[in-house]
């Protein structure tokens, strides 16, 4: 694996010319099990911000845990449109390597010491071909798809909860502020406190609740939902567009649509959801198909899955992964969700304005790998692990 090389938060870098990226690939278009993606390669050339340091992310289909990475970084909003792999909509912030990278602030130069290719490196068909399962048939209806997040278990090594220096690399790259760091651990020994078994319990989550009134912040965020598990969850439909202004039901509403387990039709609501409840955002997008990330087979959702602009995953309540700078986009049901007319709006609406996120456009020689047939049942169990990485405004 590479050695890091500092790129902190907010720092200005410049992504190398294609042929450079190429030269660090391997057949596949990988580099220490990484793929460089195809929708990636719209921003060779340009320069842009570091969103976070990529040294830890997290795998929700093969658990809880946390990752290391190494020599990675998150840019400025930068996701992945899916062009190549099948139109998928889960919409990922893309990993850049440093060797993919050179800073142009006044940085030191990125320093790799990752193992280059024997050859020549990789082609541009390489790097489209590495988007297929080895061995697939380029014209099947029903491929297994290869991307970032599906070789995650192999560009990554697991890391312990309790390795103390994530957290001080969580905080000298920029990641997370002191203030929010505090914020999280002591809300972590609160919820410790009250599932301790010590018979305060319930007077310690009354007084949270007490204190987070008076402060304005969020209600204990660890409740069970109020529908035993195996019983029929209800659903709303409500064909929400994007742009379309939302408010987030109460904490106290959704509780009576989610099992006591936490799970409305094979979809978690986490407890890092529950600082949006109440607040107004638009609509970002409708999810009709993702790329499952354990399987590489494109599913299908059964019922209506929404994202929010500006709402993605802090993991500051995840106790295994712990401030993942992932920022993956939770699904809503429509159920959770009311329809707010401009008129009406009294709140402030939160996030970003419609049309402002950067996704990779179709690559230069246009070419696209949609699927013509997909009708994949939906995997719940999958939907349940990616939601359960969802978003958390630390500190509320």
């Amino acid at each position: 694996m590479m050695k890091t090389a500092g790129l902190v938060a907010g720092q200005l870098i410049q992504v190398r010319t294609k042929e450079e990226i190429l030269a660090t690939l391997d057949r596949r278009g990988q580099l220490d099990g990484l793929p460089f993606m195809p929708e990636m390669l719209a921003f060779a050339g340009k320069r842009f911000r570091v969103f976070k340091r990529a040294h830890k992310t997290c795998d929700p289909p093969s658990g809880i845990g946390g990752r290391k990475m190494s020599s990675a970084v998150h840019l400025d909003d930068l996701r992945c449109d899916g062009q190549a792999h099948g139109g998928c909509e889960a919409r990922c912030l893309f990993f850049w390597k440093e060797a993919w990278l050179k800073p142009v602030d006044g940085g030191p130069a990125l320093e790799s010491t990752a193992t280059r290719p024997a050859g020549p490196g990789a082609t541009e068909e390489e790097v489209w071909a590495g988007t297929r399962a080895e061995g697939e048939d380029p014209s099947s209806l029903d491929p297994v798809f290869v991307c970032q997040s599906t070789r995650v278990p192999q560009a990554t090594q697991p890391i312990r909860w309790w390795d103390f220096r994530q957290y001080v690399e969580d905080y000298t790259s920029g990641n997370v502020t002191l203030s929010k760091m505090t914020a999280s651990f002591l809300a972590y020994i609160w919820h410790e406190l009250v599932m301790a078994g010590f018979g305060v319990g319930s007077a310690l989550r009354v007084a949270y609740d007490a204190f987070q009134k008076a402060r304005g912040g969020t209600p204990y965020p660890w409740r069970f939902g109020r529908i035993p598990v195996g019983s029929k969850t209800p659903v709303s439909t409500l064909n929400l567009q994007p742009g379309e202004l939302v408010r987030v039901k109460s904490y106290e509403q959704i509780l009576g649509t989610i099992t006591d387990q936490g799970i409305n039709r094979g979809m978690s609501f986490d407890a890092e959801m529950v600082p949006f409840c109440g607040k107004t955002y638009r609509v970002l997008a409708r999810i009709n198909k993702i790329i499952n990330e354990k399987t590489g087979k494109m599913q299908s959702m059964k019922t209506a899955c929404i994202i929010l602009e500006d709402v993605v995953c802090t993991a500051c309540y995840a106790a295994f992964r712990r401030f993942c700078p992932r920022a993956i986009y939770p699904y809503w049901r429509e159920i959770w969700l009311e329809r707010v007319e401009s008129s009406a709006l009294g709140d402030p609406v939160e996030g970003k304005q419609p049309g402002s996120y950067r996704l990779a456009p179709v690559a230069e020689n246009g070419r696209s790998a949609a699927l013509t047939a997909i009708g994949r049942e939906e995997a719940a169990a999958s939907m349940a692990a990616r939601s359960a990485c969802v978003p958390d405004a630390c500190g509320h």
